[in-house]
């Protein structure tokens, strides 16, 4: 990786610590690091930076950079998400991120029908009518698809008007587009998924929050299931 960008070094760094390659308590250098990976120190400094706001090590003078124990890494950030779909992680991170959904984002629909604007309830509705589209063609595992339902998924979380939900707009971003890149999207989408977000859609739409909330968590159930047979 001789001359390698900040990209390639955060990368190849990261994903060495994610997928175990590198185990916690192991101490680097920046010269050790510099080395193996044949960049400068400017941009492994820059690396390192990274993976210290992400919580996966921790530099010390006269120490080195130690490898921090996994539950200190922030399970939120979408780099570290992806570090863990490619490696022998990706099983845990999948149902992981499945079982969050569960218990969020029915509530966000719940709230996203008191709460949405009329301008956000007519989008969530074109959203939906596009994924059935998209997924009644076969083309659930188009970049199209991921685009609509990454953006259906994002506005219902903003929609709840909870900033603590809409966050989590990141992590479910990073596992729909782990999924398609990795190729566990189905290009026809499992029984109910299309069903389900439109029902979703219409009842929020409609400021029905018991059926928002319902139709919701029917999907993520859905969806948990799907995760766990990957």
């Amino acid at each position: 990786m001789a001359g390698g960008t900040h990209r390639d070094v955060l990368g190849e760094l990261g994903r060495r610590i994610a997928t175990g390659m590198i185990r916690p308590g192991s101490v680097l250098t920046l010269a050790g690091i510099e080395q193996d990976l044949g960049a400068s120190r400017t941009v492994v400094r820059e690396a390192v930076r990274v993976l210290e706001s992400i919580g996966m090590v921790e530099s010390r003078r006269r120490v080195g950079i130690t490898v921090r124990p996994r539950e200190h890494w922030d399970a939120f950030d979408p780099q570290l998400i992806q570090w863990n779909l490619d490696g022998p992680f990706r099983q845990q991170q999948l149902e992981a991120l499945a079982e969050l959904r569960v218990a969020t984002e029915p509530m966000a629909a719940r709230l996203a029908a008191r709460r949405a604007t009329p301008t956000q309830r007519a989008e969530l509705r074109r959203l939906a009518e596009r994924l059935v589209e998209l997924g009644e063609r076969g083309e659930g595992a188009s970049d199209p698809y991921l685009e609509a339902d990454v953006a259906f998924h994002a506005l219902l979380l903003a929609a709840s008007g909870n900033p603590l939900l809409a966050v989590l707009e990141r992590p479910v971003h990073a596992v729909l587009e782990g999924r398609t890149r990795l190729g566990l999207t189905p290009a026809v989408p499992a029984e109910g998924t299309l069903e389900e977000h439109m029902r979703v859609a219409l009842a929020v739409a409609e400021g029905d929050a018991d059926a928002a909330e319902r139709h919701s968590r029917a999907h993520m159930h859905t969806v948990w299931d799907e995760m766990s047979s990957d």
